[in-house]
Order: structure tokens, then C-alpha cells, then sequence
């Protein structure tokens, strides 16, 4: 991955913490990963863990950047939660996965938009 890439990546991840803290999110860890992939942000919302995928681009050229978060993303999103769930011992937790779409405009200003609970465990192969 190029170097802007990842510098865009970690400038959304940033944005998108601040929002969720903004809007009453508790940020619980950042960039949670194991062999099953990795989730960009696990957050509270009251009662409610919340597991969060950040999609940030500078362009539609390629389509919105909710759009990334394809069938297969949300797979491997859905069992490195269970696997977060399972390893801290948090089965009965209710939880949700959000999608944080960022869109860094031209003038540097960013468009957030937040999908909550925008799909669901999904394991299957």
C-alpha cells in the first residue's frame, strides 16, 4: 500500500474517532487485529458495542466510499469481531457494525457520513 494511502487511511481513522466521540461514543481500542483481518475502531454506544469500519477516499472516481465495504470485507469484519467477543469473554454483548464513509473534498474539508448497524454477523465462506 503507497504511503499517501495509508496516510489518507489514518487521517479518516483520526476523523472518524473524533466524530464517534463527538456524538457520545466511548472508543474502546483502535486497529484491533488478528489473523482473521482487522477492525478499525471498537467503540460503546451505551449499553451496545459497536465495531466500525472506516472508509476514506479523496474521490467518487471509484464510488462512494461505503461501497468498499464489499460482502467479503464484512466477512472477515464479522469474525475478527467474534473472535474480539470471544477472547474477551463478551459473547451476550449486544453489538452492531457500523460504517464510518469519509469523502475528503478538494478544499480539505471532509464529508463524514455514519451508516449505523449497517449489516450483520455474516460468517459463512
Amino acid at each position: 500500500m503507497s504511503k499517501a494511502r495509508i496516510t489518507l487511511g489514518r487521517k479518516g481513522e483520526n476523523l472518524a474517532a473524533d466524530y464517534l466521540k463527538q456524538h457520545g461514543f466511548s472508543i474502546v481500542m483502535r486497529n484491533y487485529r488478528q489473523k482473521t483481518g482487522e477492525i478499525d475502531i471498537i467503540a460503546r454506544d451505551g449499553d451496545c458495542l459497536v465495531f466500525v469500519e472506516v472508509k476514506t477516499r479523496n474521490s467518487v472516481q471509484y464510488g462512494m466510499p461505503y461501497e468498499a465495504v464489499t460482502p467479503r470485507k464484512q466477512m472477515q469484519i464479522s469474525r475478527t469481531a467474534l473472535d474480539y467477543l470471544t477472547r474477551n469473554k463478551l459473547a451476550d454483548q449486544a453489538a452492531r457494525f457500523d460504517i464510518i464513509s469519509i469523502l475528503i473534498k478538494k478544499d480539505g474539508k471532509a464529508d463524514i457520513e455514519h451508516l449505523p448497524d449497517c449489516f450483520e454477523f455474516c460468517c459463512k465462506q
